[in-house]
């Protein structure tokens, strides 16, 4: 076991969908869950960390850029079940919009690589429909200020 499987309490993940001008900020998964995957920036909460610090942090560590202020796009339960109906894994993740402000992208942490893609490039990346859900959700944060 992971540690992470058949968990007691919900496990809180962070992500930062960033964008410059039309573009915004994909990660290729460099370790499991969904290593080779392109995705939203983020991780796990530490505790004493805020939701906003840890939102900074990842993005940082992942991506190596500096955002503005933080809106709130999405919030959402990823739960998988095991045969018996049991919650195999459950995270809660809080994802953020934000608009950069400094930094030249670059793979850092547990990234293997970054790219800034244009809304009508966003196919040829394969994101999960939660991360389209979730950029979708941060455009529209972000337009309403």
């Amino acid at each position: 076991m992971t540690g992470r499987e058949y968990p007691d309490r919900p496990w809180v993940g962070i992500g930062c969908i960033v964008f410059r001008d039309e573009q915004v900020l994909l990660v290729r998964r460099g370790k499991p869950p969904r290593m080779g995957s392109w995705s939203i920036p983020g991780g796990a909460q530490h505790v004493g960390e805020t939701a906003e610090a840890a939102a900074r942090r990842e993005l940082f560590e992942e991506a190596g850029i500096e955002v503005g202020p933080l809106a709130l796009a999405i919030v959402v339960d990823a739960i998988s079940h095991d045969d018996e109906g049991r919650a195999l894994y459950h995270y809660t993740i809080i994802d953020f919009a934000a608009a950069w402000i400094s930094g030249e992208a670059r793979a850092g942490d547990d990234v293997s690589e970054v790219a800034w893609a244009r809304h009508e490039e966003l196919v040829l990346y394969d994101l999960t429909p939660a991360a389209h859900n979730a950029i979708a959700a941060a455009r529209d944060a972000l337009a309403r200020g």
